[in-house]
Formats: structure tokens, C-alpha cells, sequence
């Protein structure tokens, strides 16, 4: 996407976009923006907010995959998690042969046979709508993830005949744009456990924001952390959802257009839920069915079809709308 043609009443006109095949011009109906970013609808003149109140963004994370890992090695050996105070992550952030590894953030997930996925470490000050700031933080992940897979074969038995197998063709980005919608969707919501009558979606993830500087500093206790991120994740009860409206997906005032995934019109707090992966997929299996149906109508706008046919259509195809 390079750039974006409005109409004289505001809507979306043309798209024009980029390739190898040079520059091309499309045109739609209706339009749904799933760039994460909210690229489409910022170019289209939609309303949006930018991280916190100082406009400070989340840290974003690089992730990579280490294979031919000890599976036996690392059952019995200390976890990766930095709750686990014998983590390798713990002595890699004390240790000065490691200068890139300055926080204990630790996830990861088996992919395959002795190979780990791993969503590990902060990249801070990274911006995905600059693209000179995304390069530089892409370098700097990359000689991030080889200092991670250096000190886990240095620091667990697991990783002594393991490699670095690959790292992320994107960075792992938390938090950019928000579009301002028809409705914003808030932390009262999320606290209240809300339903709304045109609600597309439920979301039962916390809120997981993670601090634009090093949350997990390593004097500190792993008591601390602990009770720090249960206290920041506001965590919901077994069988706990809330609604996610579909007026949190109609940028306000342009009548072709949708957003999906985490640039959906939220605060910033719920936006530290509702930008996970199952939610992006429900929102935009909403956008798009919504989108045919505005294509289709006599009016072509999104903020006018029929909501109890598109909870239908949704509930059809299995979609978990009480």
C-alpha cells in the first residue's frame, strides 16, 4: 500500500499499491484494513490514537526458533520462564558477554521435534509506522536472538548441540495505532465483562500490556514480578469473556471502510487484550463478511447493515456468540 484516493464525500476511492509489477490502482466497494497498523484507515483520514498518554509504544519482541534442543535435557533442567529464578534468562541479564539480553521476558512453545519457538526479550523505542525504525530494530533482533541461543547453550546442558534456526521475517510488534471507531471499546467494559447487542466476538484474554521500559530489572525478586504481573494482567475468571461490538471495527465517518486485528477502536488498556491473534482472526472473519454485505446493499455502508444477519452468518460458521 503507497497510498490512498478518498472520494469528495469522505469514503475510500482508490488504493494504490506497490509490487514488482509496479504501481497499481484498485477499487472496491468496501475496504478492510488488517495492516496491524491501521495504514489504510490513518491515509483514509480516520481519527486514531498512538500508544500511551506521552505516545510511548509497547516494547516489540523478535521472535526466533532453536532446534536439535535436549527434549529430555530441558524437562528436567530449570524452565526458560523467567519465573523460574534458575532460568538461563536470569544469569544471561547479569552477565556482561551478553549486552543486547537487558530484560528477563521469556516465553516459548514447542514448533517440533526438539525445536522451540521462543518470545524472548524487548526491543524498546520500535515504531512499525517508521520504517527506517522497524530496519534498525530488525538488525538489532536478529544479533539479539544469536546473544539468547549463545547463552542458553552457555547456561542450560539442553542447547549444547542446538542451533539458531530461524528468526522472524517481521518483528513482533504489541501496539501502534488505534482507530477511533463508532464505539470505543473501554477498561470499564473489560472490567464489567460487557455484552453488547451487536457484539461480533468474545475476547478472554487479560490484559497484557508490557511497560515501554524494562519491567523486569534483574535486582529484582521473582516474588515481585510475579505479584507485578498478576496485578498488571487483571487476570478474568474461568468461563469470564466480554464482547467485542462491531462498531469497534467502523472507522467513524467513512461509510466504506473496516478495520480488523489490534488497530480496532479500543483504549489502551484493552487494546493490551484485544491484540492477540484469536481475536484478530474473529474480527476479521466479522470484517469481511461485513464488508460483502455492504457491497452488496443498496447503500454500500457499513455502518448500516443488518447486525442480527451478521451474527447469523457468524454463528454459522461456528463462531461462540451467546
Amino acid at each position: 500500500l503507497c497510498a490512498v484516493e478518498r472520494a469528495d464525500d469522505g469514503s475510500v476511492d482508490t488504493l494504490l499499491v506497490s509490487n514488482k509489477a509496479g504501481i497499481s490502482a484498485y477499487r472496491a466497494a468496501a475496504y478492510v484494513d488488517c495492516t496491524g497498523d491501521g495504514d489504510l484507515s490513518a491515509w483514509a483520514g480516520a481519527e486514531f490514537e498512538k500508544g500511551d498518554e506521552t505516545g510511548a509504544l509497547q516494547p516489540a519482541t523478535h521472535c526466533f526458533q532453536i532446534t536439535n534442543i535436549d527434549k529430555y535435557g530441558l524437562a528436567s533442567g530449570p524452565d526458560i520462564h523467567f519465573f523460574d529464578p534458575e532460568s538461563p534468562v536470569h544469569k544471561a541479564v547479569k552477565s556482561e558477554e551478553y549486552p543486547l539480553i537487558v530484560d528477563l521476558h521469556s516465553c516459548n512453545t514447542q514448533v517440533g521435534p526438539g525445536t522451540y519457538g521462543y518470545n524472548t526479550g524487548h526491543i524498546f523505542n520500535v515504531d512499525n509506522t517508521d520504517p527506517a525504525n522497524i530496519s534498525k530494530a530488525l538488525v538489532h533482533g536478529r544479533k539479539q536472538a544469536a546473544q539468547y541461543h549463545a547463552a542458553f547453550k552457555s547456561f542450560h546442558p539442553a542447547f549444547a548441540n542446538s542451533y539458531l534456526v530461524a528468526t522472524g521475517a517481521l518483528m513482533g510488534v504489541r501496539e501502534t495505532r488505534r482507530i477511533v471507531g463508532d464505539y470505543m471499546l473501554t477498561l470499564d467494559d473489560y472490567l464489567a465483562r460487557r455484552s453488547f447487542p451487536d457484539e461480533i466476538c468474545r475476547n478472554a484474554y487479560n490484559i497484557d500490556i508490557h511497560p515501554p521500559f524494562d519491567p523486569m530489572a534483574p535486582d529484582r525478586s521473582i516474588d515481585e514480578l510475579k505479584h507485578d504481573n498478576a496485578e498488571a494482567i487483571k487476570q478474568l475468571g474461568a468461563g469470564e469473556s466480554y464482547g467485542v461490538p462491531y462498531r469497534c471495527l467502523t472507522p467513524r465517518g467513512i461509510k466504506n471502510l473496516l478495520v480488523a486485528g489490534r488497530c480496532i477502536s479500543t483504549d489502551r488498556p484493552t487494546n493490551g487484550s484485544v491484540r492477540i491473534m484469536a481475536c484478530c482472526l474473529t474480527t476479521g472473519e466479522a470484517a469481511g463478511i461485513a464488508a460483502a454485505m455492504s457491497a452488496a446493499s443498496p447503500q454500500k455502508d457499513v455502518h448500516t447493515i443488518d447486525i442480527c444477519y451478521l451474527r447469523g452468518r457468524l454463528r454459522r460458521h461456528g463462531a461462540y456468540l451467546p
